[in-house]
């Protein structure tokens, strides 16, 4: 919890110098410096694309010309208009469900903007609404309860069957949307805290009777902006966009402790169109990891997760990696760019995850400029996780892995090769290793690869014999 009387941001520094990631102290000193002096007014949506009539062109370097801007929200209200307290002991429960049915009288209209002032603002769980802005001011702290009751158990996800912990329903994430358009949750850099030790000491004691909840999971929701925040101790996912399209995930910082479960960053999961850029993060598993469902679940909703760009993310996760695709693989990833990748003092840098029962599809997925310091494991494909929501999955069916492509690496004090293992039976092929150079190994050090076909071109050390086949053009 952050500490009231203290600015969040510097509480978020306080905590990593006394984790093992306190190398990254000058570059989140740098972030809030840059932060702090940046004048963002009451809509900050910057390179989004304009406004109707406005022809300010994006960045070239960007993907956040997903997003369509709206107009100004016509409705701007305070928290405290219905009956917010900022004390950090009083529930705001009810007052920020309040505020968002008074918002919802504003759909399809030019919506409504919910500003959250200065303080610490304690609450469970509340839904947000379409064409609606959620915006933290400097200072602002919202706070996840420590009442499970306040973060009620809804259904599971059709694509997984059940929790992803747990048999049966789930808890439902602090920030939650179903069938939405057009939300923006964003700020002057303002801190969302989901207070997640709670959840994190019920995984680690083997009490958790339920999965654990997300900070802000939005469902088949379209054209979402979430940007310009700090997101902390999530008890579980941080951001977890499912059956979605056009998201932007910009300009965020993501922390949680680095041994905090399943905390993961980002986890876009059968949604296409999403872009995520310029994040900062750090937690106890992945950075990012693309997802489409599991086993027979994810297979018979065939929703797959396409068009997705990650671009300049920079953290550490000393358990997970700094990309994943997978391992909930089983409606079919497809497109996916991943460039200007940062990854410090993690257990691996990108990974592909699979394993029999998956069925699906990765196919088409391009990684390039990538940097890594002292990463265990540079480029992994994994298996053999034996993880299944229940008996009735499939042993027969196996995922198709293809069109994979890594250039223009570099991993710096590396402890392992890089370890492709693929699946007897199942086709991983056409796999692309380019201008990939991995430092500082153990001269015994070999790459370790099975199961798998493809190509290289000027990559050191020398990659195993079944990616030294004849130069092609999926290598281009």
């Amino acid at each position: 919890m952050t500490t009231r009387g203290e600015n969040p941001f510097f509480s978020a520094i306080r905590a990593t110098f006394t984790r093992p990631s306190w190398l990254f102290l000058p570059f989140l000193i740098l972030t809030v410096i840059v932060i702090h002096f940046t004048n963002y007014p009451i809509f900050p949506f910057g390179t989004i694309r304009s406004r109707v009539g406005q022809g300010t062109p994006v960045n070239r370097d960007s993907c956040s010309n997903l997003f369509e801007a709206p107009a100004p929200r016509a409705v701007v209200k305070s928290i405290a208009e219905f009956g917010g307290v900022n004390d950090g002991k009083t529930s705001n429960t009810a007052a920020f469900r309040r505020a968002v049915e008074y918002c919802r009288g504003f759909n399809g209209r030019s919506g409504c903007q919910l500003n959250i002032p200065r303080g610490w603002w304690l609450t469970g769980s509340f839904n947000l609404t379409s064409d609606f802005t959620l915006f933290l001011e400097e200072g602002a702290v919202i706070l996840g309860s420590q009442d499970p009751e306040e973060w009620p158990i809804i259904e599971p996800l059709p694509s997984y069957g059940r929790g992803r912990e747990r048999p049966g329903g789930r808890h439902i994430s602090l920030l939650h949307g179903h069938s939405l358009r057009n939300v923006v949750i964003t700020g002057q850099n303002g801190t969302i805290d989901g207070q997640g030790k709670m959840w994190w000491d019920l995984w680690w004691n083997k009490t958790l009777k339920n999965t654990r909840g997300h900070l802000v999971e939005l469902i088949n929701s379209h054209n979402i902006l979430i940007s310009n925040l700090t997101f902390i101790n999530s008890p579980f996912w941080t951001i977890h966009p499912i059956y979605c399209s056009n998201v932007v995930i910009k300009d965020m910082t993501i922390l949680a402790p680095l041994n905090a479960p399943n905390t993961d960053g980002v986890d876009p999961d059968s949604s296409s169109n999403v872009c995520i850029e310029d994040c900062y993060i750090e937690s106890g598993d992945d950075l990012v990891a693309v997802k489409s469902g599991w086993d027979q679940y994810g297979m018979k909703l065939a929703h797959p997760s396409l068009n997705i760009t990650i671009r300049r993310v920079s953290g550490t996760t000393p358990t997970c990696s700094g990309i994943g695709i997978g391992s909930e693989m089983s409606g079919g990833i497809k497109n996916i760019l991943v460039e200007h990748l940062n990854v410090r003092d993690s257990a691996a840098g990108v990974r592909i995850k699979t394993d029999v029962g998956r069925g699906g599809y990765i196919t088409n997925i391009t990684i390039r400029n990538v940097s890594m310091e002292r990463v265990k494991v540079p480029i992994k494909f994994s298996r053999g996780s034996n993880d299944h929501p229940d008996e009735k999955w499939d042993p027969k069916a196996l995922p198709l892995v293809r069109g994979i492509k890594i250039s223009n690496l570099v991993s710096r004090e590396s402890k392992k090769a890089p370890r492709l293992e693929g699946l007897e039976g199942a086709t991983f092929e056409d796999i692309c290793m380019k201008n990939v150079t991995i430092l500082d190994l153990p001269e015994s050090t070999d790459w370790k690869c099975e199961f798998v076909s493809g190509f290289s071109e000027n990559v050191s050390p020398i990659p195993c014999s079944e990616l030294q086949m004849s130069s092609s053009s999926a290598c281009s």
